[in-house]
Formats: structure tokens, C-alpha cells, sequence
């Protein structure tokens, strides 16, 4: 499969997987910039796209919704991939817009997010330096990857998702925002509340929503 075969079936199939304001955002925001991204600096170096997430959703200290060019989220860790156009992200930037960019990317790091920037003019014309710096910054996370749990990655998933909402979470919830099936969603939540992080809501027929235990409320536990 070639890049532009690969890309088609890449877009389609989080489309698929999304509703509402995320599927829009993929619809608006996953532009030329970002398949350049793709195509000349990402493909060369994996030859696949898998564990990345286009026009990714995270949230602020606020809770306050963001989006990110790329999420890649392999099972040893979560790396936030952005490419900055001069225009748009530095020309036109007052001091209240360059504050809060420097701010949420110190506090993605706290939350554990590697954040990685790239220059929409070095994507374009320097694809080759992109690359070097993109191997330098995953290279040795993809050295020690395997001894890395995925279970442990997937519940601090679950529990900052359950922080951002600011409200009970649910299966669905899980499910519409890790992009897995209903099932796993409910085995997660089941298994975050055995180990006393997450409390049953009972409602209706059984357990529908779950919330925060006392120690995981503030985003500090979270990290």
C-alpha cells in the first residue's frame, strides 16, 4: 500500500469512529500542512500510520478544549505532534495567545505528553532535518517500548478523561474518545474502581456512570 492509499483508508477510518465537533475538527483541520507532515516526514521514517490520531483531542488546566495535529499513542507513551505555521502561529500572536500556547504545552508535559513542534517551512522544504530531530525524540522511547505495560497507558487514559469531562464518566464516554469497543471501555472502568480510584454511580438497572474516587480528583494524582 502506498502513502496516498494508506492516508485514505487512515482518514476514513477515524472519521468513522467520531461524531459532532471531533469529526468536524478531522473535517476542517486535517488540511495540507498536516498530510505534508504525513507524506514527506512521517511515512519515510514508519512506512505505516498506525497508533497516530488525527486533530486529537486534550484539554487545558481549565478544562478547556484543544486539539492537536497528531496524537501518536503507541503503548509506551503519548507524544503530541504539532506543525506551526510562521503566520498563523507566530506572526499574528499577541502576548495573551504566546502565554497560554507556553502554558498548556508545560502542562501537557506535567500530564505526561511529549510535545514535539515542527515548522510547516522545514516540513515543506527540509523534510530530512524534521525526520533526524522525529527519530531523535522517539528513538529511545521505541528502544524500551516493550517493557511497558499497555494496560497502565490505558487507565491514565481513563482517569484524565474522567477529570477532563468534570462529571460522572461512562462506558460510552470511554469508548467514543479511545476509539474502542463498549466492552473493553466497561472492563476498564471495572477494573479502575477495583483498584479504589473510581467509584460506581448505581442508576437504573446496574452501574452506568462512574466517578472520581476522593484521591484522583485534582490533576496532580493524575500524572
Amino acid at each position: 500500500m502506498d502513502f496516498e492509499q494508506a492516508h485514505a483508508a487512515f482518514v476514513d477510518r477515524h472519521l468513522s469512529k467520531r461524531t459532532g465537533e471531533r469529526k468536524g475538527r478531522l473535517l476542517r483541520g486535517h488540511s495540507f500542512a498536516e498530510t505534508l507532515f504525513l507524506r514527506n516526514v512521517w511515512w519515510p521514517l514508519f512506512g505505516t500510520l498506525d497508533h497516530l490520531h488525527p486533530e486529537y483531542e486534550i484539554y487545558d488546566w481549565n478544562r478547556k478544549s484543544q486539539f492537536l495535529d497528531f496524537a501518536f499513542l503507541p503503548a509506551y507513551g503519548r507524544f503530541g505532534l504539532e506543525i506551526d505555521g510562521f503566520q498563523s502561529h507566530v506572526k499574528e500572536m499577541d502576548r495573551d495567545k504566546f502565554s497560554y500556547s507556553l502554558n498548556r504545552d508545560t502542562f501537557l508535559t506535567g500530564m505526561g505528553w511529549n510535545m514535539l513542534h515542527f515548522s510547516f517551512d522545514d516540513v515543506q522544504q527540509r523534510p530530512e532535518v524534521c525526520r533526524m530531530l522525529l527519530q531523535l525524540a522517539l528513538g529511545p522511547c521505541l528502544m524500551r517500548g516493550p517493557a511497558v505495560r499497555a494496560a497502565d497507558i490505558a487507565e491514565k487514559e481513563v482517569l484524565r478523561l474522567a477529570w477532563s469531562l468534570g462529571r460522572a464518566i461512562r462506558p460510552k464516554d470511554v469508548r467514543d474518545r479511545l476509539e474502542i469497543n463498549f466492552r473493553t471501555a466497561r472492563k476498564w472502568l471495572r477494573g479502575l474502581t477495583a483498584k479504589g480510584l473510581l467509584n460506581p454511580v448505581a442508576g437504573g438497572r446496574g452501574v452506568r456512570h462512574y466517578e472520581l474516587a476522593e484521591g484522583t480528583r485534582s490533576w496532580e494524582a493524575l500524572i
